[in-house]
């Protein structure tokens, strides 16, 4: 996940915003062990306390070392430590490696954070212009993306621990008899005639850069399931055989399911807790065993039951695009989904300080409110179009038309990782809910399975 800015947003309370923010990524951090916080379970993550002392390394790079006439950092080896991909600033330690990193420790790195934090309040409180306003604001977007990415990092990192354990403990989900598979139920298609409609960000509010700039896009007359695929959906899928179709598959997919062993989302389990009867390249039986008994999945609060009302989560582009194939659809574009969000979203959702308590409805995507739902759901967004998960799209990332990145090494945010990726909208349900809005772009590569990663539908008229 990257970023970049383009215009200066309101800057009223900025300190305390950046407090709050700075705040925040400790509250997420807390519940963890020194061990906890060093652990790298796969290259694509990274340990938690790196992502606090990245956060960190990026004001002191790019703000106070830029702006604050003689400030010097805290430790001219973080410098090499904790750059993620900016080679204009200079060379970095392996991406893959991070999770050797035994020092510095977690209360180095608190300190570390304490200190940049001192230092970036008196520079906010001196005054800022407005470029300077724009590059705090950018840096706070940032940590908010690493607020999520702690949080799906952190839940790989359990996840691979055989005893499951949690993050943070929460009251059971229910799962009651009511939450059954939704697919008998025929979604009232939410139809669009097509034509020109404008995409992308406007307006004076903080975006990042491969959210502009805002274009036309014809679109052919289509249509836009109001609901995302369930767990329910996805067990029939598997049920028929989903995982050993390769006429479902695109080649590359197909591949990949062959050489990981997919036979059901990241993080499903056999309630039966069989769990190695399955090698790269074996049949799949994910089907029979749902028939036989069921399905657990490892959330951030826990094991629990799969709930089939709850949108399905941790699925590859992949997986999704299988799917919509299976179902006689489609995944929708980048601009299809975009342009149904803006007339049926009145407010966005996304994670704060209170989803972290009780059930930890924040934590894992519930199920949406309404009758013959369980679980917490998302309030007052029945269609869940932002905070349960990132939908895929059938869009390739790249840049709108005319886009042109930042110069200098903040321009190396989004523009260099153009290619080879998909696009997804929404946010999830650990996307903060002050960093999400209808024009935000992620991207992954097609097989990403950790991000909070689902799908809704989409056909032709």
């Amino acid at each position: 996940m990257t970023a970049s800015v383009t215009e200066a947003p309101g800057t009223e309370g900025l300190t305390s915003q950046f407090l709050d923010v700075r705040a925040f990524t400790e509250t997420l951090a807390e519940p963890l062990s020194a061990e906890d916080q060093t652990v790298q379970s796969m290259p694509d993550t990274s340990p938690t306390k790196w992502h606090r002392a990245h956060t960190t390394w990026f004001f002191e790079t790019f703000v106070l070392g830029e702006h604050q006439p003689g400030y010097q950092p805290v430790d001219p080896a973080y410098a090499y430590l904790f750059n993620s991909y900016y080679e204009a600033v200079g060379p970095r330690y392996s991406r893959p490696q991070r999770g050797l990193l035994s020092r510095p420790g977690i209360d180095e790195i608190a300190a570390y954070r304490r200190q940049v934090d001192e230092a970036m309040v008196g520079f906010v409180d001196h005054g800022l212009d407005d470029r300077l306003r724009a590059l705090v604001t950018l840096g706070l977007h940032h940590e908010q993306q690493h607020q999520e990415l702690l949080l799906m990092d952190i839940k790989h990192v359990l996840g691979a621990n055989p005893t499951g354990p949690a993050y943070r403990r929460a009251r059971p989900r229910a799962v009651g008899a009511v939450a059954e598979a939704r697919s008998d139920r025929p979604p009232e298609w939410i139809e669009h005639p097509g034509g020109v409609v404008a995409i992308g960000h406007e307006g004076d509010g903080f975006c990042f850069d491969n959210e502009t700039p805002r274009h036309d896009a014809l679109l052919q007359p289509f249509a836009l399931s109001p609901s995302l695929v369930t767990c329910g959906q996805w067990l029939e899928f598997m049920a028929d055989g989903g995982y050993d179709r390769p006429d479902l598959w695109m080649s590359d997919g197909w591949g990949t399911v062959q050489t990981r062993g997919w036979e059901a989302p990241e993080y499903w389990r056999p309630a039966d807790g069989d769990v190695s009867d399955r090698g790269p390249g074996a049949a799949g039986d994910g089907g029979d065993r749902a028939e036989r008994g069921g399905w657990v999945v490892h959330t951030l609060t826990g094991t629990h039951p799969v709930d089939p009302a709850e949108p399905v989560c941790h699925v590859s582009w992949y997986e999704a695009d299988a799917y919509a194939r299976w179902a006689g659809c489609r995944l929708p574009s980048e601009a299809e989904w975009e342009a149904v969000a803006a007339t049926r979203v009145d407010r966005v959702h996304g994670l704060d300080v209170a989803d972290l308590t009780g059930e930890g409805r924040g934590l894992h995507p519930g199920a949406p409110p309404g009758p013959g739902a369980t679980g917490p759901g998302t309030a007052g967004d029945t269609e869940q179009w932002t905070g349960a998960v990132w939908q895929w799209t059938a869009s390739g990332y790249g840049p709108y038309p005319g886009f042109k990145p930042a110069e200098g090494a903040i321009g190396e945010y989004n523009g260099k990782f153009m290619v080879n990726q998909q696009a997804l909208r929404g946010g999830a349900c650990i996307t903060p809910a002050d960093h999400t809005r209808l024009t935000y772009r992620n991207f992954f590569y097609p097989a990403a399975r950790w991000p909070f990663t689902g799908l809704r539908l989409a056909v032709d008229l």
